[in-house]
């Protein structure tokens, strides 16, 4: 993985001395909240509804065994014991006290870690598919574009001060999108053309929130080493135009649905011829990147395990964990394991100090040092033999982690919601964990298959709400919270914003309802078909109808 150079280490030590500074001034009542809002979102820190929370930037997802032991000595020193994956891959503290902010940041650069533009009208972080280097069918590893454009986009003095805040994935699976690249500001997509050159399909103007899009192709190959003057282009365009007098109208998503795809389009490349090639990365630089991220030594293995297959045979909680959050690896004898953070009655994407040290162990172990965070608040161990898989089951089921779930009904995005959140309208918390209680049979959860649930507590869509297969928002209803469920959404590479199924629900009445849609897709979808497919053939009606017909 990539490392800090001396420069990243100076830069870092600079930054904590000013933050400390300010922080000082603010405690000593030489600043007040006003003055001092600005200084600490610069710093990840944003102040909720009882406490401070620190956000943490974990570019593209990838974290060494080392920062993730940092991330458990903050959580144990100075948060409550825990830390929060968001869907962003950033992890956030939720009960930070002020006088330890700079601290926290201190021990966090020491590992190369920071909150550096995880709040702001900036270039938020870049976020990358978590099975990078692993995947059989990547076309390149995004984590060097990623690495290269957070390099780029760290204090750009032009892009620092935009109309609202900027995020931008990389997707390089052709036939799998594992970063919801379509609803970002910029998604790109790696690809090749006719000739075999490496390149970008670049879509822009993605978004969820208050109004979600699904960002539309506006260049279909995109040579890679004019990334980065065409994504200045798009920056100067969006910096030119976006709007700046109203928070709710000032995302790119508006500026490109307000001009159209095609004439913004066209704005880009005048942009970009005027701009030339003076600010495209330099071969050598990104040779340097690229050498960061090629340092696994693969050994060659067999495609089979007798190890693991007989542990599988005799032990079914292995079998279970195998057939749900084992990932086909693009090296014989290799696996992608997935580590859900969604035990049955737990927060979604909340992790312990002592689960943060048996996963770094784990991964020091049998994993290569390699540790993925994803947008779905789950982790990722990449490179893991298929002799060690029993072992690591083991240690996984010991520290409370080997929830065999991902991408089941109860592998449930969820935001903090009115817990934490200071803008929430409603609870997320409790609604995620209603509903995979109801869900907590494994069989069942097994037999149902495929289902995204994702859940907002508010209209800003952090928990990405409008792009699950059943959507759920919080709503406040004159002091009361109620949930309105949405159907037949995706953030993958079929992606698409769902409908609202019908009028709000009181909080009691939310996993039932559920368990309502899925006895009509049980009842009636065909082969082969996840909740998606079924709701994509037959319609909104009979859903609906399985969860209104009391009210008619």
């Amino acid at each position: 993985m990539y490392r800090q150079d001396a420069i990243d280490a100076e830069m870092l030590a600079d930054r904590v001395a000013e933050f400390r500074a300010q922080a000082e001034r603010r405690l000593a009542g030489e600043l007040t909240e006003d003055q001092f809002k600005p200084l600490r979102l610069m710093n990840g820190l944003y102040l909720q509804l009882h406490a401070y929370m620190l956000r943490v930037a974990i570019p593209y997802g990838t974290l060494s065994p080392l920062q993730l032991r940092r991330l458990a000595e903050v959580a144990r020193t100075y948060d409550k014991g825990y830390g929060h994956f968001t869907t962003r891959t950033n992890i956030q503290f939720h009960w930070i006290k002020l006088r330890d902010a700079a601290d926290i940041l201190e021990r966090l650069g020491e590992v190369g870690m920071h909150a550096i533009q995880t709040s702001g009208n900036c270039v938020r972080n870049i976020t990358a598919d978590p099975y990078a280097g692993a995947a059989a069918d990547e076309i390149d590893d995004p984590r060097v574009w990623s690495e290269a454009i957070r390099q780029w986009s760290t204090f750009h003095p032009e892009f620092s001060y935009l109309p609202r805040k900027f995020k931008i994935a990389v997707n390089a699976s052709p036939g799998a999108d594992r970063v919801a690249t379509r609803v970002h500001d910029i998604g790109l997509y790696l690809t090749r053309d006719d000739d075999g050159a490496l390149g970008f399909k670049v879509f822009v103007g993605g978004g969820l929130g208050r109004t979600p899009y699904v960002g539309p192709l506006i260049r279909r190959f995109l040579p890679a080493g004019r990334l980065f003057s065409y994504l200045e282009a798009v920056l100067r365009t969006y910096n030119r135009y976006g709007r700046r007098d109203n928070p709710n109208k000032a995302r790119i998503k508006i500026l490109v649905a307000s001009l159209g795809p095609e004439a913004f389009a066209r704005e880009v490349e005048d942009e970009w011829e005027k701009i030339g090639t003076s600010t495209d990365l330099p071969d050598t630089e990104l040779a340097r990147i690229r050498g960061a991220f090629s340092t696994i030594a693969f050994e060659q293995l067999p495609a089979t395990s007798a190890t693991f297959e007989a542990a599988r045979r005799s032990d079914p909680a292995l079998a279970r964990f195998a057939r749900n959050n084992l990932r086909p690896h693009k090296r014989p004898g290799y696996a992608i394991v997935e580590v859900a953070l969604k035990a049955i009655g737990a927060t979604p994407g909340d992790i312990a100090a002592e689960q943060m040290e048996a996963v770094a162990d784990i991964a020091e172990r049998w994993a290569q040092s390699d540790i993925r965070v994803t947008h779905e608040q789950n982790l990722v161990l990449p490179h893991v033999k298929l002799d060690d898989l029993p072992a690591v089951h083991a240690a996984l089921a010991a520290a409370g982690l080997a929830t065999a779930n991902a991408n089941q009904i109860t592998d449930i995005i969820a935001c903090p919601g009115l817990d934490y959140c200071a803008l929430a309208n409603a609870r997320a918390i409790p609604i995620a964990q209603a509903i995979a209680e109801t869900f907590a049979d494994p069989d069942r959860s097994e037999l149902i298959g495929e289902l995204k649930i994702k859940i907002s507590g508010c209209i800003n869509a952090c928990g990405h709400h409008h792009v699950g297969h059943i959507g759920i928002l919080g709503v406040d209803k004159k002091g009361e919270e109620f949930y309105q469920l949405t159907l037949g959404g995706s953030g993958a590479e079929d992606a698409e914003v769902g409908k609202i199924l019908g009028p709000a629900l009181p909080a009691p009445r939310v996993a039932r309802a559920i368990d309502e849609l899925v006895e009509v897709y049980l009842r009636l979808r065909g082969d082969g078909e996840r909740f998606l497919d079924t709701y994509r053939r037959v319609g909104m009606a009979p859903f609906k109808e399985a969860v209104y017909a009391d009210a008619h």
